[in-house]
């Protein structure tokens, strides 16, 4: 029992003490409420003592924490005594934004060729060599033609309606963790590599505050006012009917997903003796229908293609599926492939040099002729630029022989 008592009233003794040291504190550091404002008429002379910043350190400190109430012109109301009007220096400081009619764009100028070697600098590390993206960073290029699809690709080419979004965001706000240490013309460049990234200018492009606005962007008429508030919401907030709200019901359309449309009087019985018709003609067949697939069969077997020995080694085909990882950004191959920032590559080995429909190629490669064989596909692998000079391609080619060779590989296995 007095082992309790001690136990109970060291617990006491701790609540006191809380209780204590919370009183200290909140009676130290609580703003108390200021006073209710004297008019004018009532209000007392200033006092002679020094303002609150110029307090001694002995002198209390609610002042510092937070400003009195003081009244307003009119006696109506307060406002807090904190801090002053921005200078117009300063205002100008925070306004950097760029509107879509140029309003706010600085004057000067970048190239596509410095902005390759500004965004592989500053860029690349999150957003790829080829603004194809890295991870979880977004892509800044490519994604044309997706915007319907169920997951849509949204790039500056294929979604930004205004071209001032990209300068205005790569100049407030990048690169990321030194944000707005980039010059006005290091901006221009930048955004210049982003544009010929999205086949939307030429490789001898040079982006400046005078040809800004000519920039056409493929997505400039991809967007619509929101006028709901006009056109539908009144229809939402009607009063509804709850009953006797139409003349007569009819069925306008099936349910396409569970059979749950009631069907009218008779339908169902028909369709049971259809299905039975067709089941008992299907079984007086049946011993036919055997026959010929037992004859079909020893058909297939005898028939059967010789294994073709100029198929690509299955290992080597493997191995540059994953070389090929590093064309995927903007090449597409297999079923359903489309084009992208770059052509789809299905049928290649054998296909028209810049014979893909719907691609916009460079000049170099539409007017090249002949077919991709081997041979050109390794040489152009090796050096892009170098085998087709003025190419839109960016990549700066395959070094290894072996890699080479296993991307046209798998290529020839992708077939059309």
């Amino acid at each position: 029992m007095s082992k309790s008592l001690k136990l109970f009233g060291g617990a006491l003794g701790g609540m006191a003490i809380l209780l204590t040291t919370a009183v200290g504190f909140a009676d130290r550091f609580v703003t108390r409420p200021a006073p209710a404002p004297q008019r004018a008429a009532e209000a007392e002379p200033a006092p002679s003592s020094p303002p609150v910043a110029a307090q001694t350190s002995e002198a209390p400190a609610e002042g510092l924490l937070v400003a009195a109430a003081q009244a307003d012109e009119g006696g109506s109301g307060a406002k807090f005594g904190i801090g002053r009007e921005a200078l117009p220096e300063e205002i100008d400081a925070w306004d950097v934004n760029i509107m879509p009619n140029g309003e706010g764009l600085p004057e000067g100028s970048g190239s596509v060729a410095d902005g390759e070697g500004l965004f592989s600098e500053n860029c690349a590390v999150c957003h790829g060599e080829f603004a194809e993206g890295i991870g979880n960073w977004p892509e800044l290029a490519g994604g044309e033609g997706t915007l319907a699809d169920k997951d849509p690709v949204k790039t500056v080419g294929s979604y930004w309606p205004y071209l001032s979004t990209a300068w205005d965001y790569v100049h407030r706000s990048m690169p990321f963790g030194n944000a707005q240490s980039l010059s006005d013309d290091e901006v221009y460049a930048i955004v210049a590599y982003i544009l010929y990234s999205n086949f939307i200018v030429d490789d001898e492009f040079v982006l400046s505050n005078e040809n800004f606005l000519e920039v056409e962007m493929p997505n400039a008429d991809g967007f619509i006012v929101d006028d709901r508030a006009e056109t539908e919401y009144p229809m939402w907030r009607a009063e509804p009917c709850m009953e006797n709200c139409k003349d007569e019901v009819k069925i306008t359309m099936k349910a396409t997903v569970l059979d749950v449309t009631p069907e009218e009087e008779g339908t169902v019985a028909e369709a049971l003796t259809e299905a039975k018709a067709e089941l008992e003609e299907a079984g007086s067949d049946s011993e036919g229908s055997e026959t010929v697939e037992a004859s079909a069969e020893e058909t297939a077997d005898t028939e059967a293609p010789a294994e073709d020995i100029s198929a690509p080694d299955p290992e080597l085909v493997a191995a540059g599926e994953k070389v090929f990882r590093k064309c995927s950004a903007c090449h597409k191959v297999g079923e359903g492939a489309k084009n992208g920032s770059g052509p789809q590559l299905n049928g290649i080995v054998g296909r028209e040099v810049g014979g893909v429909d719907g691609f916009n190629y460079s000049g170099t490669l539409a007017d090249h002729g002949g077919v991709w064989d081997e041979a050109l596909l390794a040489e152009f692998l090796a050096d892009p630029r170098g085998t087709m000079s003025g190419t839109k391609m960016a990549f700066a080619g395959l070094r290894k022989e072996e890699d080479r060779a296993a991307v046209i590989a798998y290529l020839k296995s992708v077939g059309e």
